[in-house]
């Protein structure tokens, strides 16, 4: 064996015996570095975050797998999934986020509002009463308890939840809303218009609320306002597709003669 060959030997020997050693103690310093490296800027983040829900979850997804520990990243996550209704994967994410972080209420609110979105409201109550119990003052917990309550059919717990969540947030427009499709369910359609019409007066008050009310209206038989409504706030197509609904008067209805949920939301 040449001088040469002899030294690399001895130094490849060198490094072979101190590589577990020197790597366990680079580990966590190497692990923390490509987390740093590997998670987007807050910059890059708040841009996905205005994209649509696909490039949302691609994007949250791929974080998540970045830092696995990351709640951030989790809760976003879970609601892009839930946008898309891949609801199962959305309550997954959610779970998932709540085993690393227990306190952490967005992913609390965000499995509540999963489980309502896939039909399955009674599995999260239980987190959604944990976020009201941590977060007292949040409105948030309680609207969407009033909506897991109804859900399930315990009326008076929603009602009370509801009334909660709008002495915390008065006038807030999505409460109003729920608030009023629960009336409109239990048929009492002029109690959902007056709830209803609270809500269309705030200026923050969403597509959703106003296209709420055109029904409401056209199932009371207001059919001039809510063509207004419909014809103002959405495509031609889609306002004709909804007014032929609201004059179809067969929608189902409940053996006591209350329309479903389903049935209210449009079919």
């Amino acid at each position: 064996m040449s001088r040469m060959t002899a030294r690399l030997a001895t130094i490849a020997l060198l490094t072979l015996t101190a590589s577990p050693a020197l790597a366990e103690a680079r580990a966590p310093a190497d692990q923390a570095a490509s987390s740093l490296r590997q998670a987007s800027s807050p910059e890059i983040r708040a841009t996905y975050d205005r994209m649509d829900a696909l490039s949302r979850s691609v994007f949250w997804a791929s974080e998540q797998e970045a830092v696995p520990n990351d709640p951030v990243a989790g809760v976003r996550l879970a609601q892009a999934l839930r946008e898309l209704g891949r609801y199962d994967q959305a309550v997954e994410a959610a779970e998932t986020t709540l085993a690393i972080q227990p306190t952490n209420l967005d992913a609390m609110l965000e499995l509540g509002r999963a489980h309502i979105a896939r039909g399955q409201a009674f599995y999260g109550i239980g987190p959604l009463e944990r976020a009201r119990d941590q977060a007292p003052r949040d409105w948030r917990a309680y609207s969407l308890l009033g909506t897991a309550y109804e859900q399930v059919r315990r009326f008076d717990e929603a009602r009370a939840a509801w009334n909660q969540a709008l002495t915390l947030s008065p006038n807030n427009p999505d409460v109003l809303a729920n608030a009023a499709m629960s009336a409109a369910t239990q048929g009492d359609a002029p109690g959902a218009e007056t709830l209803l019409r609270r809500a269309v007066a705030q200026p923050n008050a969403s597509l959703k609320v106003k296209l709420n009310l055109a029904m409401v209206l056209g199932l009371q038989g207001k059919m001039g306002e809510a063509e207004q409504i419909l014809r103002r706030e959405m495509p031609p197509e889609q306002a004709e597709r909804n007014l032929r609904w609201l004059q179809d008067r067969g929608s189902p209805r409940t053996p006591d003669g209350t329309r479903t949920w389903t049935s209210l939301q449009g079919g």
